[in-house]
């Protein structure tokens, strides 16, 4: 927690009374935007740069794959330190510095010339962007919500997923031919510097109770005195870490990230195999985002119904079919059912991560938890790219490696109704 909220002191913010509704909107919505800035860091975004570095730099698929592995680890061992710094100083000041440095990172990339440039450029997006731009973002939102976190996250998701993932892939491709690759990454390292970095500075604000205000914009019991909140309990992530629920919520999270990442950083290469354009790849994300959209905004809001646990077994259950479908994928009408698939799995695992931690180890320590588990997922998600990539150079195709990935997601389907609301010990 930050040194205001550890002493019990209120501040008074001249912003947050200038509005006339909760300030947990504001938050919500700069915070969505932040989301959507992570792009450049994202799989979806720097897979449409993938064949521009292998034409340009002269390297090779399995090369890019594994720097881009490497790149992802390296970045990962970042989070947890980012995640205790987020408790400490607040979501306001680590945003706004993140903001600018994975602005630097997107500009660095326009001037990378050979393979030791090109991995230390991924090491900045996938630690700055992929990581812990949306650790923030994520951080600050749950941090305003907590009965409707739910919803929060589900209208989040809705707004980022169609901007972010559905239209970034096809503005990248567009932008690449005209202004080159990397003026195309300069341009967005430019809005990041001059757009999201004054906004983190501006908007987001730290936990409600920092400025007198209740989560959710209501009080803590109504005017018969009966409690509106359920009562949270913090958890320290030591204590999280034995529980069953975290390691099986954590492994379905990482394996997520891990295969779907693959998928999406493989999308051109997997699209082309069947005989296709590179352009349909980057359009397939638009069905995919629009599928991850809905899907994110009906599971948020059905949260208090649907248990995490049946989710992350659907969730689970989906990528593995998705898994299955990615080696047969002939013709346009097909590849969109794949994408749909896709993308439902991916809705349902960011409601998971979006409110898992602090729903089930509240919001005192979700920094330190949600850094490591995000570490943990970001290390996870660096294999997929590499394997997958090693696999097609070796075989010549993706079909053995993404038959044999299913089984996981199988198993962790199967071991999803070990999730369960942690008990304390007293």
């Amino acid at each position: 927690m930050t040194k205001a909220q550890s002493t019990g002191q209120v501040e008074t913010s001249r912003l947050i009374r200038s509005f006339p509704f909760f300030y947990g909107w504001v938050n919500l919505a700069v915070s969505g935007l932040g989301l959507i800035m992570t792009s450049p860091g994202q799989t979806y975004a720097v897979s449409i740069f993938i064949e521009s570095f292998i034409e340009d730099l002269g390297l090779s698929r399995s090369m890019v794959s594994t720097l881009y592995a490497v790149g992802t680890l390296g970045g990962s061992l970042a989070l947890p330190l980012m995640g205790r710094s987020i408790d400490r100083y607040g979501v306001r000041k680590i945003g706004t510095a993140v903001s600018i440095f994975f602005g630097l990172s997107c500009i660095f990339m326009g001037f990378a010339e050979n393979a030791a440039m090109l991995g230390i450029g991924f090491v900045g997006l996938r630690m700055l962007g992929q990581g812990s731009l949306y650790l923030v973002c994520l951080n600050a939102i749950n941090r305003w919500w907590v009965r409707r976190r739910g919803e929060a996250i589900g209208v989040s998701g809705l707004i980022t997923s169609i901007i972010a993932m559905g239209l970034t892939p096809g503005l990248i491709d567009g932008m690449i031919p005209e202004f080159g690759w990397r003026t195309t990454y300069m341009i967005l390292g430019g809005v990041l510097l001059a757009f999201m970095a004054p906004m983190a500075l501006i908007f987001i604000r730290d936990q409600p109770e920092k400025y007198g205000l209740h989560p959710d914009g209501v009080p803590l019991a109504d005017s018969m005195g009966n409690k509106v909140h359920v009562a949270e309990v913090h958890w320290t992530l030591k204590e999280a870490f034995r529980t069953t629920t975290f390691w099986v919520v954590m492994l379905g999270s990482s394996c997520s990230a891990m295969l779907s990442t693959g998928l999406m950083f493989h999308m051109v290469g997997i699209v082309t195999d069947h005989g296709m354009s590179a352009s349909v790849a980057a359009w397939l994300y638009l069905p995919l985002s629009i599928t991850t959209a809905v899907v994110t905004l009906a599971s948020g809001m059905l949260l208090e119904r649907v248990s995490i646990a049946r989710m992350m077994g659907l969730s689970q259950f989906l990528l593995a079919l998705s898994l299955l479908m990615a080696p047969y994928l002939q013709g346009y009408s097909l590849a969109v059912t794949y994408g749909v698939i896709l993308g439902a799995s991916g809705g349902l695992s960011r409601t998971i991560g979006g409110v898992a931690w602090a729903h089930f180890y509240g919001r005192q320590y979700l920094g330190s938890i949600t850094g490591m588990t995000t570490g943990i997922g970001i290390a996870s998600s660096a294999l997929g790219p590499m394997v997958f990539g090693v696999a097609r150079d070796l075989a010549g195709s993706y079909g053995t490696v993404l038959m044999a990935s299913a089984v996981l997601p199988l198993a962790l389907g199967f071991a999803s109704p070990l999730i369960s609301h942690p008990e304390k010990e007293r």
